[in-house]
């Protein structure tokens, strides 16, 4: 490859910095698959993207014969279900720029993947983000939440920072009116942390888009939570959110993380993501909380063993050396409240000089 073809590629690549996002009210099953429509809205906390997050380089050319996107290093197969569907991202982008120009996406994670962290939601926000600038489209984040919910549907929360509801709209044909918006940035509240106890990095047995499918067909007791979550969980977080009432938040995180693991363990065949080290965590918690005489640390689980102790900064050195002294912890990770994607200049890019190279096929 010249010179010349090389820097025309290498100023074509655009890179988004992002993290996931903690669910306080959880999203758990859809009311239309294909557009991934929530049954219920959801809300959540982004993270700060310093230590969790994920890099996702694009570079979209007439040169390029072939899509390719490359995961932590691996080059993924895009007619793999699960890669495909998320890859759609890129499809609808392309289409809103009219144009069929191939892409080359490289992204890296700096957590596990496919272990319960929201990896797809840090990974598909920042895989909009890189798209709406390489291809010009100048959206909102209202827009962008619209396209990230249909390649993951918690990726949309992680559009803005803050903390954000995803509205589950339902009334729009086309699922214009699920979107996501903020409640309050993330300097209303800037002493909220997320303090994570890693308790196993591995692949979770169950994927999220699965096990949601398997509640909704199978449990009686899910019937109940989504009029219950929106009429009651919603608004109730929302007051305890704008009021800054961290008891009554923490009170309202709890209760829903443990409503949400009872209709797994209520779904046929059970789905149990939590292990003995997460139940330990969660006595743990209260026994401190108990001793404090208020609640200072509000425990919450998604799709996975791992613990998210939603606290404040005094007292984030308290909930550390409680989850660290629980047998079975493997790492704790402290996260500040996040401020959203941002774009990253060149210097950062994932895509480079050296392996455009080594992962395209270029057309004369």
């Amino acid at each position: 490859m010249d010179e010349k073809t090389m820097q025309d590629l290498l100023g074509k690549v655009f890179t988004a910095k992002g993290s996931s996002n903690i669910a306080f009210s959880k999203y758990w099953g859809k009311e239309n698959e294909k557009l991934i429509l929530p049954c219920n809205s959801s809300i959540s906390m982004t993270l700060d993207n310093k230590d969790v997050h994920t890099i996702t380089s694009v570079l979209f050319s007439d040169k390029i014969e072939s899509d390719v996107f490359v995961l932590n290093g691996e080059i993924q197969d895009l007619e793999n279900k699960d890669t495909k569907e998320r890859f759609e991202i890129v499809n609808i982008m392309r289409k809103i720029a009219d144009t069929s120009k191939k892409a080359l996406v490289i992204s890296e994670n700096s957590f596990p993947t496919a272990a319960g962290l929201a990896s797809s939601a840090s990974g598909i926000s920042t895989l909009v983000y890189a798209c709406n600038d390489a291809l010009k489209l100048g959206l909102s984040a209202k827009e962008l939440s619209i396209i990230a919910r249909q390649g993951s549907g918690s990726s949309c929360r992680s559009v803005v920072g803050g903390i954000a509801k995803w509205n589950k709209g339902g009334n729009e044909s086309d699922g214009s009116d699920s979107y996501v918006e903020q409640i309050v940035d993330e300097k209303y509240w800037p002493e909220l942390m997320d303090i994570i106890a890693i308790v196993d990095p591995g692949k979770k047995k169950v994927s999220s888009r699965a096990g949601m499918k398997q509640t909704v067909e199978t449990s009686p007791l899910y019937k109940l939570r989504p009029k219950y979550v929106e009429e009651n969980i919603i608004p109730q977080l929302t007051e305890a959110i704008k009021s800054r009432d961290f008891e009554a938040m923490g009170k309202l995180i709890m209760k829903e993380s443990n409503d949400l693991h009872a209709v797994m363990l209520d779904t046929y065949p059970p789905i149990f993501y939590l292990n003995d080290i997460s139940r330990d965590i969660i006595y743990a918690v209260h026994e401190l909380n108990q001793s404090r005489g208020k609640i200072i640390g509000a425990y919450t689980f998604d799709a996975g063993p791992n613990a998210h102790i939603i606290t404040t900064q005094e007292n984030k050195d308290g909930i550390i050396s409680l989850l660290k002294n629980i047998d079975g912890v493997k790492e704790v990770l402290s996260v500040k409240i996040g401020s959203g994607p941002v774009m990253l200049g060149n210097e950062e890019a994932l895509i480079t000089k050296e392996n455009i190279p080594k992962f395209l096929k270029l057309t004369a």
